[in-house]
């Protein structure tokens, strides 16, 4: 018979079983993260606004392991609610939220436009608040043995300022930042841990410039490369696990250094 130790890497790290729900799971962060999760053993429920991506995500990702598309606009009050209820026909209980749904926008600042400015504001802060509000009693059912966790995805533009002018992306992914500390005061009296991880440059449809140039942009990058969605899973495992549970209302950010120098 094995005997577990608290400092084994079964124990640290380990989500064989426990449940994640992911927005914006089709594609880009959400599915290196969700891709994680599954080949370690979670069942994985991942959304997107684009039914189709959705589910071709999901049939690939089912592959390694367990997951389901459920296809649904959050920045909606109506779409989120659309969403929780989807969840809770597969599952009684939340062990991880993944909050990655966003949207960006850029435009020059005489003719940044409010639509602009609501869109994005809408998808990067509202959303993960309501969400997370609304499956709290999920998060709560799952927290019994171990602490439940919600996962926001911020950005290292919410920590610095890049050249684009992306007025409201910055400030949304900087008030997230902010969100997630009082989010994360407020829920782990109910054993719910919330963290945010800020990305740097990953390549995906959201980071075209990390994407098409990668090789430009990784000669301003101290590691000296792009993201890999290795470094993506792996950070969300360790949050999502037990050797995250300290880390409350923090945002870990991965980016290979660039913040410090730029």
């Amino acid at each position: 018979m094995t005997v577990t130790t608290p400092l084994s890497l079964d124990n640290l790290f380990s989500l064989e079983g426990r449940s994640a729900l992911i927005t914006g799971g089709s594609r880009g962060i959400g599915r290196m993260i969700a891709e994680g999760f599954v080949r370690n053993g979670v069942r994985v429920y991942i959304s997107a606004r684009k039914a189709e991506a959705c589910d071709q995500a999901a049939a690939e990702l089912a592959d390694h392991g367990h997951c389901v598309s459920l296809p649904a606009d959050v920045s909606t009050a109506e779409g989120i609610a659309q969403l929780v209820a989807a969840y809770r026909e597969h599952e009684s209980s939340l062990d991880i939220l993944v909050n990655n749904a966003g949207a960006a926008w850029a435009a020059p600042f005489e003719e940044f436009p409010e639509a602009g400015w609501d869109k994005v504001m809408d998808l990067n802060v509202k959303t993960p608040f309501f969400l997370t509000q609304a499956l709290k009693p999920d998060l709560v059912a799952a927290s019994s043995d171990h602490l439940a966790k919600v996962i926001n995805i911020a950005s290292i533009d919410g920590l610095s300022v890049n050249p684009l002018e992306t007025y409201s992306y910055h400030a949304s992914k900087s008030g997230l930042v902010h969100l997630t500390r009082r989010m994360a005061v407020e829920l782990i009296k109910d054993r719910i841990a919330v963290s945010a991880i800020a990305p740097g440059a990953f390549a995906s449809d959201m980071n075209k410039a990390a994407r098409d140039h990668g090789e430009e942009i990784r000669a301003g990058i101290p590691a000296g490369r792009i993201g890999e969605p290795e470094d993506m899973a792996a950070a969300a495992i360790y949050l999502a696990s037990r050797a995250g549970d300290y880390v409350i209302g923090s945002t870990i950010t991965v980016d290979g250094g660039v913040t410090h120098v730029r």
